[in-house]
């Protein structure tokens, strides 16, 4: 079975995620990359659940195109959140960590038809953090207004902002639920299972140097839960980004995530749309 034959967010749409007959946590350990619908009950709180969310920064042309790759391998959805007007020449690069060519348009509607997840990563990586709010909140509506033109089928109602550097203020996480699903910032990777109530996602990684061995610390703190959902912040593959991984070894992570029947791996917006309103 191929993803075009049969892809997760077909199984999604198919098998109805209000079915009275399934509980959140069972229905999704069901949910697995090449698993047909299983009719089987259980209680709730009786199943281990961990959702896996690693959410891939800056849009590196390269790498997301490498990170693509490596998901339909598995028959997954990549979570890739995009600097607006990063392939512009004239992007003035925030740091040395963006010095990678990045990607247009084109590549993210190629990549959004094949069923991966593609969400804003601000207009042009100013920190929002440092700004006064009216101008934080008109560089974050510039952002929205591109996606609108650029990204075929964005909804604004149904994205998910991701904070450059991770860095939001109160001001702009009490304003941006009126007009995206949510937001990623900083405060650590464990957030609660999804829920239709949940704007604030919160965020971990490393770097300026290789994340893996973290990575791996994090996933372990997850598991060691009876539930959570974890979302890591990673960058590009092999020495693109800043905490970039080798592709070898997100290859053997998905391969040992996959193996564990708790695990279901998925993008931020795919697992609020899908599964937040299911839960309170």
């Amino acid at each position: 079975m191929n993803r075009t034959d049969y892809t997760r967010r077909d199984f999604l749409k198919n098998a109805g995620i209000g079915a009275a007959s399934l509980t959140l946590p069972c229905w999704l350990s069901s949910c697995k990359p090449g698993n047909k619908a299983q009719s089987h009950t259980c209680k709730a709180g009786k199943d281990r659940l961990h959702i896996v969310t690693l959410s891939f920064d800056d849009g590196f042309k390269k790498s997301s195109i490498r990170t693509a790759e490596i998901y339909e391998k598995y028959n997954l959805s990549a979570c890739i959140n995009v600097i607006a007007t990063a392939h512009h020449k004239d992007f003035e690069l925030p740091n040395e960590y963006h010095a990678w060519t990045a990607a247009d348009f084109g590549l993210w509607n190629e990549l959004k038809a094949r069923g991966h997840e593609i969400m804003p990563h601000s207009y042009k990586h100013a920190d929002k953090s440092a700004l006064p709010f009216n101008q934080a909140k008109e560089l974050i509506l510039r952002c929205l207004d591109y996606f609108a033109r650029e990204l075929k089928g964005f909804d604004r109602k149904q994205a998910v902002f991701n904070f450059p550097y991770n860095k939001s203020t109160p001001e702009l996480e009490a304003w941006l639920p009126t007009v995206v699903r949510a937001f990623r910032t900083g405060g650590g990777g464990l957030n609660p299972l999804p829920s239709k109530s949940q704007v604030k996602l919160t965020c971990t990684g490393f770097g300026p140097g290789n994340c893996e061995q973290h990575l791996d610390n994090e996933i372990e703190k997850l598991l060691a839960l009876d539930s959570g959902w974890l979302i890591y912040n990673l960058h590009g593959l092999d020495d693109e980004g800043w905490g970039p991984v080798r592709s070898s070894y997100l290859e053997e992570l998905l391969e040992r995530l996959l193996a564990i029947d708790s695990v279901v791996i998925m993008p931020a917006g795919e697992a609020l749309q899908n599964f937040g309103s299911s839960r309170a």
